[in-house]
């Protein structure tokens, strides 16, 4: 197109006195003004404004294609924004954008933070569990809430979690003339559901928080016994060497603690798993563990249950293994992808030493005892040898 049709602006407190001079051009000039009701008023667009629709849909946007049309967000739209999702749509000469700066941004300067070293999240759109994954001792973390009972809910939340002596910072209608910056005890938060936050400020004190180290304790996860235990789990982990953006398939996922751990490495997880009450035990854990985001759970039987799967950058296969779901698996992986494969029966175990002679990689047996009471003494209680195949295809 010769020119773009669609500007995408951020707005702040300060309305139209903050907005650039190309911001102001491209709101004179459009037919159509899209953004909340105090997006709106803010920019003091009358007629030609049109009010969001709830839920968000960007259709009625892309209608207006070919004709000057404007869209206002708060601050940066293309941080927890609507600028994203449009630009998604669009081909790139389609559109422009003007940023303000970000509620973020704002916060941490009225607090005197390092943006690059505090966690930003939205909450606004998404269950307070996102935290888990964060929360740790002298944390710093900005959040967008919904408003100030949900500022309140999520002070409640922290306490009951072990985080009421965090500190918190609740900043409304940030660099405006309303602006409001206030100090309070987590777990003394008295909320006000007329205050219209926009974000919560909270430098964490209180409990560990989750270690980044792989084999977190078992206890963590809801199981019914099914669970690569957390020495065999640090181990898997190790082999699968998971990275941010890549994903991998659980097969027989049991609980999916190894899918929630290579979730909590930036990944993505589908968790494949045939009992019913299993797969429930899975999504509690990616509830639990805020990763609701990241990890997908298919009830089903591998190799029928991974049709329609796009290739993943790892497997596991925590038990069960035969030749038929190999070669199917196999065959799905790319050049580089990572297998490791568990077994505690003798049937697996050839299989997998055959499979090591064929396709190299690492075979190891792992055998694992704890000290337990033995009368008045104690002696060494072994738990099954577990076969470990890794291999990079």
């Amino acid at each position: 197109m010769a020119s773009p049709w669609l500007t995408i602006i951020g707005i702040g407190e300060d309305g139209l006195a903050g907005l650039s001079e190309a911001s102001r051009k491209a709101l004179a000039d459009a037919e159509t003004v899209f953004g909340g009701e105090r997006h709106l008023a803010l920019a003091g667009v009358a007629g030609r404004g049109r009010p969001w629709l709830v839920p968000f849909d960007a259709e009625s946007v892309l209608s207006n294609r070919g004709r000057p049309t404007a869209v206002l967000a708060s601050g940066d739209p293309f941080w927890h924004g609507v600028g994203a999702m449009l630009a998604e749509r669009l081909a790139p000469g389609e559109w422009t954008a003007h940023s303000a700066p970000s509620v973020f941004s704002l916060a941490a300067a009225r607090l005197g933070w390092r943006l690059e070293n505090i966690i930003c999240l939205g909450l606004h759109v998404a269950p307070f569990e996102r935290l888990v994954p964060h929360l740790a001792r002298g944390a710093r973390i900005i959040c967008l809430v919904r408003g100030g009972k949900a500022a309140g809910d999520l002070a409640t939340w922290l306490t009951e979690r072990g985080w009421g002596a965090s500190s918190m910072w609740s900043l409304a209608a940030l660099g405006g003339p309303r602006e409001s910056v206030r100090q309070h005890p987590t777990e003394s938060y008295v909320a006000d559901p007329d205050d219209k936050l926009v974000a919560v400020a909270l430098e964490a004190r209180g409990a560990q928080g989750l270690s980044r180290s792989s084999g977190l304790a078992d206890d963590l996860f809801a199981h019914d016994g099914q669970i690569t235990k957390r020495p065999m789990r640090a181990l898997a982990l190790s082999a699968l060497s998971p990275h941010a953006g890549e994903s991998l398939w659980d097969i027989g996922a049991g609980s999916g603690s190894i899918s929630v751990e290579w979730s909590l490495c930036g990944g993505t997880a589908t968790a494949i798993e045939a009992r019913a009450d299993r797969t429930e035990n899975i999504r509690r854990n990616a509830e639990t563990f805020g990763l609701t985001h990241r990890i997908t759970v298919i009830e089903g039987t591998a190799p029928d249950a991974l049709a329609g799967l796009a290739a993943p950058d790892a497997v596991f296969v925590g038990g069960g293994l035969d030749v038929t779901l190999f070669d199917v698996v196999w065959s799905r992986i790319a050049s580089g992808a990572r297998l490791v494969a568990h077994s505690v029966t003798l049937e697996t175990e050839t299989l997998l030493a055959d499979l090591h002679r064929r396709h190299g990689g690492e075979l190891m047996r792992v055998d694992i005892a704890h000290a337990a009471p033995l009368g008045r003494y104690r002696s060494w209680e072994a738990v099954r040898p577990v076969v470990q195949w890794s291999a990079v295809k």
